[in-house]
This record gives C-alpha cells, structure tokens and sequence, in this order.
C-alpha cells in the first residue's frame, strides 16, 4: 500500500484529527504521568482499604481491653489475673505449673 492509499482510508482521518490526538495525549498522560494517575489513584484505594481492616482491628482490640479493664476494677479478679499471667503469689503459698503431654512440644526423632 502506498502513503496516499492510506491516506484516504476513513480510520487514519479520524487517527489524524487534531481533537483525536489532543485527547489520546492527554488520557494516556492521566493514566499514567499525572500525579494523580490512575495507577496511584487504584493503589492509594488499595491501601485505604487495608487501613480500614486495621482500623477495625484496632477497635475491636480496644473493646476487648477495656472489657479486662472493667474487669481488673475488682480486686478478686486483679488477683486472678496476675496469678494467671503473671505466675504471683501470696507469702505463704507455693505454685506448681502442671503440664500435661500434649502441651508440651516434643521434637519427632523419626
């Protein structure tokens, strides 16, 4: 095909139109070099929705915590608590840790 050939073809009239050129320039340019392109646009909305699953997280820990807190305002069940995670004691008593076997991590010799 010769340059005058397809010169006259519909679709290169429409390609070479200046209004056409002008908007495929700026489109591709929105997408990918502004600085508010696409692609920082989509990962910007990717990590939104992942500080709004931690966010919720964080919540539902605070909730958790302030459940223990309103249970650590009564002294039997401070004394509970820091008996059972804490392994404290009173003066006169002594603590034996029970573990039965399987809670106890054992290697496999096989």
């Amino acid at each position: 095909m010769a340059i005058k050939d397809i010169k006259k073809k519909k679709w290169f009239g429409i390609l070479t139109n200046m209004y056409v050129l002008v908007l495929t320039i700026f489109v591709i340019w929105m997408i990918f070099f502004d600085t508010n392109s696409l692609l920082i646009h989509l990962e910007l909305k990717k990590e939104i929705k992942n500080l709004e699953k931690q966010q919720e997280f964080l919540k539902n820990e605070i909730a958790k915590d302030k459940i223990i807190i309103d249970k650590l305002s009564d002294p039997k069940e401070l004394e509970k608590f820091a008996r059972e995670h804490y392994y404290l004691k009173k003066k006169d008593e002594e603590i034996y840790l029970i573990e039965y076997e399987d809670s106890i991590k054992t290697e496999n010799k096989n």
